[in-house]
């Protein structure tokens, strides 16, 4: 599994000093929409793939999950 943060793309001594700081302030926010599993499926998927082309299920399920958010609020 992918860690917390948008990280997958960063070189490895960006991530140890992103787990020094503690959380990642866009993880925190997008927690706080209750679409945290659907981020992290998709960050998986671009992690894995490198191309968001085939992260369309993923991105799919995460945009729905912020547009209910969105009618809630």
């Amino acid at each position: 599994m992918a860690k917390p943060g948008h990280s997958w793309s960063r070189a490895p001594a960006a991530k140890e000093e992103e787990e020094e700081e503690g959380e990642d302030p866009l993880d925190a926010r997008i927690a706080r929409t209750g679409c945290l599993e659907q981020h992290r499926e998709l960050q998986e998927c671009m992690e894995q793939h490198r191309d968001w082309r085939h992260c369309q299920t993923q991105l799919r399920a995460f945009g729905a999950c912020m547009a209910r958010r969105e009618r809630r609020e």
